[in-house]
């Protein structure tokens, strides 16, 4: 049996991604009449954007990630079953999402939308197994809080971060592809892989909409639950052992969103209201087009899940070690090169 499924695992696993996209992009085409009419974002001095667009895609795209890791717990039997954690972490996904269709159609205060975000974190996090250690020389209650603190965190930089044309989707298709093969190999359990594999057709399908020039954007809608999912994927993957992976794989999002947040902070700017000096923000201001940012976001995020494929793969301290200084670099380098804008 388990070479079976061992041996079908690669048709199943396209079978699922392929699922995911025509299912994201239908609900797309469906949804789109609608969002036109009630959730229009308009361009403002902050805006990536010159024209009124859509936004709230991401509902497609969550739908379609639950509906396909749904799928694919019924298909894969004792493959990726349906477990109390991944409904709960769906669950979740789902209350941050209404949080977030709440802010796009008229702006929330900026507490109650942490206090929500950070139930919905709460829920995951309660639902990890008791077992589960990231950093195993900490007390176990601190690391849950710092987990639940870096949940929250996760769940609002990817919405941060989502201001360019195909930004997320240069983000979260790459870092997903890597969790699923990571998945297959055992890096994963079993749901965290059905899931990857759905989060990343999803995406896929809403891709076509939201190249430049947009005519769909995700929406906070959609950022968040994102952000919720891919903060839950990289715990499960650091709980089993690869740490120095789930650091990699969002370095890029980690370095930008949180640099920025601290350069606001030592400035005493209000964290909570929008701007424009994220580096990729800088980047286009300085002089890039919105595909040469996202392309050189999208091969960076490449190089980072190969060296994590080397953490993977290859595990040893010294090769940790210097995978991380290499992706360190490698994201330093890239943050440079924004901030300097085009010569």
């Amino acid at each position: 049996m388990a070479d079976e499924l061992a041996t079908s695992l690669p048709l199943r696993a396209a079978a699922t991604v392929a699922f995911a996209a025509l299912l994201s992009a239908l609900l797309i085409v469906l949804l789109r009449p609608l969002l036109v009419r009630y959730a229009l974002a308009r361009p403002n001095a902050r805006s990536s954007h010159a024209i009124p667009t859509p936004q709230g895609g991401g509902i497609a795209v969550i739908a379609a990630t639950i509906g396909a890791a749904f799928a694919a717990g019924h298909f894969w039997p004792g493959t990726a079953a349906l477990t109390g954690p991944l409904l709960a972490t769906f669950a979740a996904a789902v209350l941050v999402a209404c949080v977030g269709a709440a802010d796009d159609i008229r702006s929330m205060a900026v507490v109650p939308r942490l206090l929500l975000q950070a139930v919905a974190v709460v829920v995951v996090i309660d639902a990890l197994p008791h077992e589960l250690r990231v950093v195993a020389f900490l007390p176990w209650w601190v690391e849950r809080v710092l987990l639940v603190l870096g949940g929250v965190w996760f769940v609002n930089l990817v919405n941060f971060m989502d201001g360019l044309d195909w930004m997320t989707v240069a983000e979260v298709v790459p870092l997903t592809a890597a969790l699923a093969l990571m998945g297959a190999v055992g890096a994963l359990p079993p749901q965290g892989l059905a899931a990857a594999l759905a989060l990343c057709g999803a995406m896929i399908g809403f891709a076509y909409f939201n190249r430049p020039v947009a005519v769909l954007f995700l929406g906070d809608v959609g950022s968040l639950p994102i952000g919720l999912l891919l903060g839950w994927l990289l715990v499960l993957l650091a709980g089993s052992g690869h740490l120095a992976a789930a650091v990699l794989l969002p370095l890029y999002y980690l370095a930008d969103a949180t640099i920025t947040l601290l350069r606001r902070l030592i400035r005493r700017e209000p964290i909570w209201q929008a701007h424009r000096t994220h580096f990729y923000q800088r980047a286009t201001d300085g002089g890039f087009s919105v595909p040469e940012v996202v392309a050189r976001v999208f091969l960076g995020n490449l190089v980072l899940c190969a060296l994590a494929f080397v953490t993977v793969f290859a595990p040893s301290r010294a090769g940790n070690i210097v995978a991380l200084v290499l992706g360190a670099a490698l994201v330093g380098w890239l943050l440079l090169t924004f901030a300097r804008g085009k010569k």
